[in-house]
């Protein structure tokens, strides 16, 4: 069968599973789009080529799959770079597929010619030009590969417009992956495991830090189970939340900056860490110097280069956390580590947080409150797709989440603008699911022209603006380190309510405690997108807090704290 590049290029991702793609045409990857129209692909068309790389990311997120985004050449390309270095820091498995010049104009600065593979070579797990129509069938099923397996991460495919252009012979078969061998995976060393198997049954006060590497490899079962059956507490990073349902007395909630204070403490005080699919960020671990002085530590990780790259551990297992849970679980003798639990239990005093829904209406209407109702509302059951910063962490303390894969947002990168098209991606995988965004007024302008691919797409997402009136997590260092002097921080917005019923999308303003729950029931019900915007408490802060480089014990509290209560269950 002779099929164009570009037309090889569909049938390839067709082949693959495929179904949905995000992006936005130009020049240069032409003769795909007009292939494309041929095809069964579903494109998205978005606003902005950021916006198609961060759909592709909530896509892979909420599923597990990959995520496709494509742009054109130049221009196009480079405003795919921040959501490919999103992809790369949180491990997310995305192919971003570029058009390129043509091969003979290639190094003569041709119009909207860039290099966009030696741009990206720091923020992917691999890229690759292709210059010859021969080579795209087993390339971009090569690159599918690559995005998906060991640690996930972008993958970037330039094909050459005369690539597109020409034709070839296309033969599934003959187009068959052929990797290196430098790709496989590595076994773990008997000696490190058998180490670790010693500490896990010899330790009194161990702890578990549970990272994103749970969700990615699928071990959520194999994990509960080997946490009851070794009776361990498991502390939370920001992307591992989900992997272990927070109702879960073993779980105590998240670590690290604006983690639970109790946690910290349980850090700081244990004797074994095991790290599972983490890799021991800075917003994690605080002041390396004082960080779990008293503790040995293992670390679980299918990436090598992450051993001893930041904290030095004790027994190293290398390879995918649910087979190696799997190969530890016979070897753990069943333990009881009530007397630990107790102790971590009765640390947390009245800071045990977070049902505010019983104290009196003091007329004032705080971030906290909308993340608490919208939390009971649904039950706990939506995937909430975050933005970065106050909300973010406000969304990670009082919205509990049970499932895996309910909570999407930029964790390593932290990039102001990913809610609103990743939770689109989010959707478009998960067309049954109920998706909330939670933004604030800050990150919702940088993408707010995606609003028109909702419309396009007749996409049901609900938004949850917290608008506060600042970068209001700028602002809290500012107020904290910076004698309150707010540079660039108080923020003009349009009325969002407004701006969405532009677009044809209903919006709403609540300004009161009284009106938050009613006006989340009434969105629910919506078979359309609905916008609220939440006016909450301006100068409000996240508590507690760790100081950057801090130790990690060190924590800011907030002073007579009027949201302090005892959690129940929705």
């Amino acid at each position: 069968m002779k099929l164009t590049g570009a037309e090889i290029l569909c049938e390839t991702l067709t082949r693959l599973g495929v179904k949905h793609i995000f992006g936005y045409p130009g020049g240069a990857i032409l003769p795909v789009y007009d292939a494309l129209g041929k095809s069964k692909l579903h494109h998205i068309l978005v606003r902005h080529e950021q916006g198609a790389t961060h759909m592709a990311d909530g896509y892979a997120r909420a599923t597990g799959g990959v995520g496709v985004a494509m742009a054109t050449s130049g221009p196009g390309a480079t405003n795919m770079v921040t959501g490919i270095a999103t992809a790369m820091l949180d491990s997310s498995p995305v192919v971003c597929i570029t058009g390129q010049v043509s091969s003979k104009l290639l190094g003569s600065d041709a119009f909207q010619e860039v290099d966009i593979t030696g741009i990206t070579m720091p923020i992917t797990k691999h890229n690759v030009v292709i210059s010859k129509v021969e080579d795209i069938a087993r390339t971009v099923r090569e690159a599918f590969i690559i995005a998906n397996s060991g640690r996930p991460g972008p993958v970037l495919v330039d094909i050459t417009k005369d690539a597109q252009q020409a034709s070839a012979e296309f033969d599934w078969e003959a187009s068959a992956p052929r990797l290196p061998v430098k790709r496989q995976r590595n076994n773990h060393d008997q000696e490190e495991f058998d180490r670790a198997v010693e500490l896990l049954n010899s330790a009194k006060r161990p702890l578990i830090l549970a990272g994103r590497g749970i969700m990615l490899s699928g071990a959520m079962r194999t994990f509960e189970q080997f946490v009851h059956t070794s009776d361990i507490p498991v502390a939370m990073t920001l992307l591992g939340i989900g992997c272990f349902p927070a109702s879960d007395p073993l779980n105590l909630g998240m670590m690290g900056m604006h983690g639970e204070a109790w946690v910290n403490n349980a850090i700081q005080e244990a004797d074994l860490l095991i790290a599972v699919g983490m890799r021991f960020d800075d917003r994690v671990t605080g002041d390396l110097r004082v960080y779990a002085r008293n503790a040995k530590k293992i670390h679980i990780e299918v990436d090598r280069a992450e051993i001893n790259k930041n904290v030095k551990v004790d027994a190293a297992i290398i390879g995918d956390a649910g087979e190696t849970l799997a190969a530890l679980l016979p070897h753990i003798h069943e333990r009881d580590h009530s007397e630990w639990m107790t102790h971590i239990t009765s640390s947390k005093g009245d800071s045990a947080v977070r049902d505010i829904q019983s104290l009196p209406d003091s007329g004032h209407l705080y971030a906290a409150h909308v993340i608490n109702d919208l939390w009971k509302v649904t039950a706990g059951n939506a995937i909430v797709v975050t933005d970065v910063g106050q909300h973010q962490m406000w969304e990670a303390q009082y919205y509990h989440h049970n499932a895996p894969r309910t909570l999407i947002t930029s964790g390593g990168l932290g990039t102001m603008g990913f809610a609103l098209p990743a939770a689109i991606g989010a959707k478009m995988a998960r067309p049954d699911a109920e998706v909330w965004v939670v933004v604030g007024d800050g990150g919702f302008q940088m993408t707010m022209c995606e609003l028109a691919t909702i419309v396009q797409e007749k996409i049901n997402i609900k938004i949850a603006i917290i608008n506060n009136g600042y970068l209001g997590m700028v602002r809290q260092w500012q107020e904290f380190f910076y004698d309150k002097r707010y540079v660039a921080t108080p923020l003009v917005a349009p009325n969002f309510a407004a701006l969405a019923n532009s677009f044809g999308i209903h919006g709403e303003t609540v300004t009161t405690r009284k009106d938050v729950v009613p006006t989340i029931e009434t969105a629910r019900k919506s078979d359309q997108t609905v916008l609220i915007d939440f006016r909450v408490e301006q100068e409000d802060s996240v508590y507690p807090m760790v100081a950057a480089g801090a130790a990690l014990n060190d924590m800011i509290r907030r002073p007579n704290n009027p949201l302090v209560e005892t959690a129940t269950e929705p």
